[in-house]
């Protein structure tokens, strides 16, 4: 016999809502699953959101879980998803109440083992290189005497020391070094913000711009060395105008940067021997090169005045030269005595032979006096013809000129002008900025080493009566007057006295008891 079945108003099962059973189902699977590491394949990765989160999907031969990385962590992602990769995602398991679903809320992904990190940096490699990043034909080359030197490394680990010891032993010149972090998750972008950033200065600016960079970092492993991986400093490296000296890790270890930069070192020194010359040989060769020239000279200078001796002796005398002109000139100093006396005796007989009388003269003084007259008839017509074609003339010139042609030249020349005063005030605006940017470094490293800089930490100078500095307490007697100058004011002390101390001794009341009272 079968008991009949109860009506579902009078069972003792408990009665749910969706949204119950939904938040149950979370609390549940949060509690028991906060923090998991799970190994999967990314699968369906297309980037991330417009809004900043990234959805995918981490799968292996039998199962498929749901993942889901937050706009927040994934800019801290030191390695960001890509599909196909093998990962290690660390996060907590969490359920999605809308479709009934579980997931997992990824907080860092890290590659599954070594083999996955070469994986990964062989499909950068390739990827780049299809991009031409790596092609020899837009490497630069290095300058063969650079006057500033920019290192981007951590400033102060061993290799920063080794690169300014070689670089003061080879070519002593300015060294500026961009700190960065060489190992973390942050060390790419870093040293990729560091490459722009040299590249970002202006020539002439307050921090001098280096004519080429050392990326430098230590040996490690290939985990050590990842973030010289980074393709947004391999991208940094090759987009640079300022040539790049890669010397990251050792010989052996190879990275992405080492393949965009313009060089590879070998070793952190050895890129700054590739950097700079020695100096010790540049002299040495210019002397050798100064001797050579001084003994070529010498010796071309011996040639010609051989050539000049042999041509000189070819030469006749200076005798055998002014011997004809010497008895020509004596002939003609012979010559000219007869030849005066001559001309003296012709010109006595041609004047003996001139009759001069009164009447001729008055007849030629008449003769002149009529021509005068018809010419002082006939000037004033002339006067009048010259004039009147002149008159023309000048009506004919007038006739061809205007004034637009000069008017042209004016304006052209009052546009020329104020061009000239433009480019004046540009310019001296500019060697104005040139020199007060000058004088604000001038002014900041007299701050800087200014002993006022130094009061700023509870120094005090001591000055005696006279104004003299004090710096032994010897030199002090007791009721001497002093003057104590601080960071703000200047005080006036008198000088006491105080039982003398050995050195040694240490007052258990603290180190002001042991300077004796001054007041």
């Amino acid at each position: 016999m079968t008991t009949p079945a109860l009506p579902d108003s009078l069972t003792n099962a408990a009665e749910y809502t969706v949204s119950e059973i939904s938040v149950a189902l979370k609390r549940t699977v949060e509690d028991a699953f906060g923090h998991v590491r799970v190994r999967g394949e990314i699968s369906g990765y297309r980037g991330p959101h417009s809004s900043g989160h990234a959805y995918f999907a981490l799968k292996d031969e039998r199962s498929r879980l749901e993942a889901v990385v937050w706009r927040g962590t994934f800019g801290k992602l030191r390695f960001k998803p890509e599909e196909g990769m093998e990962v290690i995602a660390t996060g907590r398991l969490t359920t999605y109440p809308g479709s009934s679903k579980y997931q997992i809320v990824i907080d860092n992904i890290e590659p599954a083992g070594a083999g996955a990190l070469m994986a990964l940096l062989e499909e950068r490699k390739r990827k780049l290189a299809a991009e031409g990043l790596f092609d020899a034909a837009r490497k630069r080359r290095l300058p063969y005497m650079p006057r500033v030197v920019g290192v981007v490394t951590s400033p102060t680990g061993a290799v920063i020391r080794d690169i300014i010891h070689r670089i003061t032993d080879r070519f002593p010149l300015h060294v500026i070094v961009w700190p960065i972090r060489v190992q973390g998750e942050t060390s790419g972008r870093e040293a990729a913000d560091a490459v722009a950033g040299f590249n970002a200065m202006s020539e002439g600016g307050p921090v001098a711009r280096p004519d080429v960079i050392i990326v430098a970092r230590g040996g490690g492993s290939l985990e050590d060395l990842w973030g010289f991986n980074d393709e947004a400093l391999a991208r940094a490296v090759a987009a640079s105008t300022i040539p790049v000296i890669s010397a990251v890790g050792h010989e052996t270890d190879w990275t992405l940067v080492d393949l965009a930069a313009d060089l590879r070192a070998p070793t952190p020194t050895g890129a700054a021997e590739l950097a700079v010359p020695v100096k010790a040989e540049l002299e040495a060769t210019l002397a050798a090169l100064a001797a050579r020239l001084r003994g070529c000279v010498g010796r071309s200078t011996d040639r010609k005045r051989e050539a000049l001796r042999a041509l000189a002796r070819a030469l006749p005398s200076a005798d055998q030269l002014l011997a004809m002109p010497r008895r020509r000139f004596d002939e003609a100093a012979g010559r000219l005595g007869r030849a005066l006396g001559e001309n003296t005796a012709r010109k006595r007989a041609r004047f003996a032979g001139l009759r001069l009388r009164p009447d001729t003269l008055l007849r030629r003084f008449a003769d002149a006096r009529l021509r005068l007259d018809r010419t002082a008839q006939r000037l004033p017509a002339c006067h009048a013809r010259l004039v009147e074609d002149r008159r023309r003339a000048l009506r004919a010139s007038a006739a061809r000129l205007s004034w637009r042609p000069i008017d042209n030249r004016v304006r052209a020349g009052r546009v020329s002008l104020e061009r000239d005063l433009r480019r004046l005030d540009n310019a001296l605006g500019a060697r104005l900025e040139r020199h007060r940017a000058a004088l604000a470094q001038v002014e900041r490293l007299m701050a800087t080493l200014s002993y006022e800089s130094v009061l700023q930490r509870g120094y005090v100078v001591v000055r005696d009566e006279e104004g003299r500095v004090v710096s032994r307490a010897g030199a002090v007697r007791s009721g001497t007057a002093l003057e104590l100058q601080f960071a703000d004011d200047r005080v006036t002390a008198v000088a006491g006295s105080a039982p003398a101390r050995p050195k040694s001794a240490v007052s258990p009341k603290g180190p002001d008891e042991r300077q004796g009272s001054l007041l």
